[in-house]
């Protein structure tokens, strides 16, 4: 079988990277870092906390996605570099290394790549995630927690830290729901993607006669607000409600009513926060939530309101996006891609990255069609 042909993927990988450079617009970051470094150097940086914390995470951002983009054209420049060496040399072993490492380099540029895709209003922001238990009774809330702790194995891959700001455990085993945000730039218009229903088939470790079990949940994305963005949720519209926290089973975590429970009177929209040593601090947290949804809400009533202005001009997100099948076969099977595996269990061990990007071309591929 003939290797590869180095000189036209390397030119290709080069070509692609002068691309992202482009979009990336490496320029006006290294300005803005530049920038940023005079704000937080000034000694009356930490006088505003939310000032200061918001300049100091967008500066570790910044610098992430210039480190990487820089470690990444290293690196493709590194591989032209092993090749000439091994052709000079006529060795073969260096040669294998070269192909094993335009194998890598290639996914990282494509990953990158991916990245630029993220063009949405609110794709740069971090993430907030809902996962509710649906159809299937306790085989459904312990598919929740699985899906839970996916997306939380998926952040740990990427070092993205994840606070849990709400966990509702179901009586049986698994969740009711859980709600929690990955702090990482651009984690909104990554994990966006997984918004929907996911469908579970497997033998039922809860069926006393080993039946075949379908069941549900529901994974909802919103972005988490910033200063600027402008959601008024005044006081006499907020219901809130106290509690005592419980963990699995009912058993109590806390000796005192510190859980919140916020309703939103116009909207009907529920948010509780648990996870937080006091009332105030579960308040806070719960409000923060609160505010994510109603400005999600808000953007999906203006982006229905275009598409009335347009006609239907596609097909829209379907409901069920993706199936994990455990039995009579092994699949995972995005149901809007295409794209599959036969490895359930590395997914359930956060290995979502090819579903993630393939889930990114195609959204971008049907915002293409519909603006045509």
């Amino acid at each position: 079988m003939a290797g590869p042909d180095f000189d036209a993927e390397i030119k290709q990988l080069q070509a692609t990277m002068h691309t992202i450079e482009q979009v990336l617009d490496l320029d006006a970051m290294r300005a803005e870092i530049a920038a940023l470094g005079e704000e937080v150097a000034a000694p009356d940086l930490w006088d505003d906390q939310a000032n200061a914390q918001r300049v100091t995470s967008r500066l570790s951002a910044l610098n992430a996605e210039v480190d990487r983009f820089t470690e990444l054209h290293g690196r493709v420049e590194d591989l032209g570099v092993l090749v000439e060496l091994a052709r000079e040399e006529g060795d073969a072993d260096s040669l294998a290394e070269a192909e094993t490492e335009l194998g890598k380099v290639t996914k990282a540029v494509e990953a990158l790549e991916v990245r630029t895709l993220l063009s949405g209003e609110y794709d740069a922001r971090e993430a907030l995630v809902t996962i509710r238990s649906g159809a299937g009774g306790v085989d459904a809330a312990d598919f929740a927690e699985m899906l839970m702790r996916m997306y939380t194995r998926w952040a740990e891959a990427h070092k993205y830290p994840v606070e849990v700001f709400d966990t509702s455990y179901a009586e049986e085993a698994g969740l009711k729901s859980a709600t929690f945000a990955v702090h990482a730039p651009y984690a909104y218009g990554t994990l966006s993607v997984e918004a929907g229903t996911h469908r579970l088939v497997r033998i039922s470790p809860f069926d006393n006669q080993g039946r075949r079990q379908t069941s549900f949940a529901a994974v909802e994305v919103v972005p988490v607000l910033e200063q600027t963005d402008e959601i008024e949720v005044p006081e006499e519209e907020v219901k809130v409600d106290v509690y005592r926290s419980s963990g699995p089973g009912g058993q109590s975590v806390n000796t005192t009513d510190s859980a919140v429970r916020l309703t939103h009177i116009p909207t009907g929209v529920v948010v509780s926060c648990q996870n937080e040593k006091s009332q105030l601090q579960n308040k806070a947290a719960a409000m923060i939530v609160l505010k994510a949804k109603l400005l999600a809400m808000k953007k999906a009533e203006e982006e229905a309101h275009l598409r009335e202005l347009k006609g239907d001009v596609a097909a829209a997100w379907g409901d069920q996006m993706r199936s994990y099948v455990l039995n009579p076969y092994q699949m995972v099977k995005d149901l809007r891609t295409g794209h599959e595996t036969g490895n359930p269990q590395a997914v359930f061990d956060g290995d979502l990255d090819d579903f993630i990007e393939a889930g990114i071309r195609w959204r971008r591929g049907a915002e293409r069609a519909a603006e045509n």
